[in-house]
């Protein structure tokens, strides 16, 4: 995998922490196989969860209940990363009739009490991806969405929020090691997972990567803007996506609150008859 190869199908994002334009989507990480493989679900929702409350939709501006998928009883089968370097993962292989999306939250720089309100209302799965120039000014926001009993977790996304790709392999491997040992001091644990500021990356990434005792670099395939998604390919959700959305506020969403972006991106999963479910389960 090059550097080139990887540059295919580029889109730039975004707003503050991951680029400038005012209707942002990240580069869109590459294809990973299309490998199904029908996984037996649990009767029941994932361990680390519970269900919301009965009302909590309609307190937030939904119309209906969210739907929660059950931990599945078998993982599905990703492609194999190659030796000394991260797996890369941008859509979960899950069976074309499992309508099943994730949800990933980047970077850090909103932290909106009432929007940990309602993440612990509806019980939202995040998978946190955090900068730590830009989440570190109140790192005990980000411990409460993690603590709220929705199964929710923190994750690494560097130091600095750097385009990787343009450093050589020190430099990636200190922003990469570097922010797994600031989260290990603050939250207890390094994390397994990683993000790279903007999706992009490369074989040094990778390596690096691993050498910071990461397991997966986590990407994407559609991502949340104000008001409705983007996609790397087609125009509707597909099962197994890993959706892009941020912690940011009005200043960044022309307007909008981090409550409102996140109503309209659960509404819009609902109009497509999705389901959430806890990518950390899957993984």
């Amino acid at each position: 995998m090059t550097a080139g190869t990887l540059a295919a199908g580029a889109l730039a994002l975004s707003l503050t922490g991951c680029g400038n334009s005012v209707d942002p989507i990240e580069r869109l990480g590459r294809k990973t196989a299309e490998a199904q493989q029908s996984p037996t679900a649990t009767p029941s929702r994932s361990a680390a969860t519970a269900a919301p409350g009965d009302e909590a939709y309609r307190k937030w501006g939904l119309k209906s209940p969210l739907e929660f998928a059950p931990k599945p009883a078998q993982k599905p089968a990703l492609p194999s990363a190659t030796p000394g370097k991260a797996q890369v993962v941008d859509r979960i292989p899950v069976p074309p009739t499992d309508k099943v999306v994730f949800l990933t939250f980047d970077d850090g720089a909103e932290k909106d009490p009432e929007f940990l309100k309602m993440a612990a209302d509806l019980k939202l799965p995040i998978s946190m991806f955090l900068t730590d120039n830009i989440a570190s000014s109140d790192y005990g926001h980000f411990e409460k969405l993690r603590d709220n009993g929705s199964g929710s977790t923190i994750n690494n996304h560097t130091l600095t929020h750097p385009n990787l790709r343009t450093l050589p392999f020190a430099a990636q491997k200190k922003e990469i090691c570097g922010q797994q040992e600031r989260l290990e001091k603050r939250f207890g644990t390094k994390p397994v997972r990683f993000r790279p500021p903007y999706g992009n990356y490369n074989d040094d990434t990778l390596k690096a990567a691993a050498e910071c005792g990461i397991s997966q670099v986590v990407l994407w395939r559609a991502s949340m803007q104000i008001n409705n998604f983007q996609y790397a390919e087609g125009s509707a959700l597909k099962p197994g996506d890993i959706i892009l959305a941020h912690f940011r506020g009005p200043s960044e969403l022309k307007g909008s609150t981090e409550i409102q972006m996140t109503t309209r991106m659960l509404q819009r999963i609902q109009e497509q008859g999705y389901r959430i479910g806890r990518l950390e389960d899957y993984l």
